[in-house]
């Protein structure tokens, strides 16, 4: 039977967190009536602490676990006993922080080989796990060096932070909805950790189909004419409220796809529109828009596409307006964009070949404070 132990500690930089950190915490979770996790982390290290942090606690609700972060900022030698004392001066630190006090530590879990060492120093059992890493092969050097090939190891709450987000914007009968779709579809069918490429359609869509529904409900019940698009009114309040939810559905597809998420449209669409029924800018919403993280924008043109009215659309005057607010909004905001122009497939091929260009930049970390350093 596994030994059981009152307080057991867990250090580490979790620079991202991985399978393996998980599989760490859980064990330690397991055997101890208390588990406290110190997350170290450096100055010089390009993940924020409360973001890792925020992550581990997502990742570990349970009720006797606890998540310290503290940053460490001593170098690091394993051979120095001075700087070892530093380094557990700091832990303390955290453990009190998050204790109001330094409890007393009976075991020390460990998969680095300076486990022992850290046990002997908070005179503490050591217990080893998976060491070898023969369980989940991973390592925070390794994910940060290719985070495409240790996707399947990360928690869902990384993956959204670290998912590439591409927008497709565009006036009205544009083709965004389309050029969304199959440039989602295109990197599925590369297969491996694309396949899961995901695509987030337009709340906003949804939203004004329902308002439309329940004022033909109210209409036929009251007994009047059934209304149309044009006897709808807006208030401010709603795009603020189609912004949160788009950015909603955004972020719970980022958890659960790819390194890739295509978005149907954005707060910054949102608040074009919003001037265009109220007749001014929503700085709910543009805070909204500031407030996410998107990485390149798709503005699919009107130029040579025939305007086609479902049912839902202003009108081809309108949409070469609003062709014109978003052109400039990118151009204003300075937001790498591409324009795409030209037939479906031309259009597909040209977001496709931004896509793989912002792909192949990678994901840039700096670089941890280490031994070697």
């Amino acid at each position: 039977m596994s030994l059981r132990f009152d307080h057991g500690l867990v250090i580490g930089k979790f620079y991202p967190p991985h399978a393996g950190h998980h599989h760490l915490i859980d064990t330690a979770a397991g055997r101890c009536g208390t588990v406290t996790v110190v997350v170290a982390a450096s100055s010089v290290e390009s993940i924020p602490l409360a973001a890792r942090t925020a992550w581990l606690r997502e990742a570990h609700p349970q009720p006797n676990v606890v998540i310290a972060p503290v940053v460490d900022d001593v170098d690091i030698d394993y051979d120095d006993p001075e700087i070892w004392t530093a380094h557990v001066a700091v832990f303390r630190q955290a453990l009190a922080a998050a204790h109001g006090t330094v409890p007393e530590i009976d075991a020390v879990f460990s998969s680095e080989p300076y486990g022992a060492e850290l046990a002997r120093r908070f005179d503490a059992v050591h217990v080893g796990v998976d060491p070898a890493r023969e369980r989940h092969p991973i390592s925070g050097t390794a994910v940060r060096a290719d985070p495409v090939s240790a996707w399947h190891l990360l928690h869902p709450a990384v993956r959204a932070s670290f998912a590439r987000r591409v927008v497709v914007v565009g006036a009205e009968s544009s083709g965004t909805t389309t050029l969304a779709r199959a440039l989602a579809a295109s990197y599925a069918a590369r297969g491996g950790a694309w396949a899961s490429t995901r695509w987030v359609p337009e709340y906003g869509r949804t939203y004004c189909e329902e308002k439309l529904a329940t004022a033909r409900r109210t209409a036929k019940d009251d007994g009047e004419p059934e209304p149309w698009l044009d006897d709808l009114t807006w208030e401010s309040a709603e795009f603020t409220l189609i912004a949160e939810r788009q950015l909603a559905w955004e972020d719970a597809a980022a958890r659960v796809g790819s390194p890739l998420l295509v978005c149907d449209t954005d707060a910054l669409a949102t608040s074009i529109w919003h001037e265009r029924y109220l007749g001014s800018r929503s700085p709910e919403v543009v805070r909204i828009h500031e407030r996410a993280r998107h990485d390149l924008w798709i503005h699919t043109s009107v130029d040579g596409v025939p305007f086609e009215q479902d049912g839902w659309r202003d009108g081809e005057l309108i949409r070469d307006h609003m062709d014109q607010r978003i052109r400039h909004e990118l151009r204003e905001r300075r937001l790498p964009h591409v324009t795409v122009t030209g037939s479906p497939g031309e259009r597909l091929a040209r977001a496709v070949q931004a896509v793989d260009a912002l792909l192949d930049e990678g994901w840039t970390f700096t670089r941890p404070l280490t031994a070697e350093r």
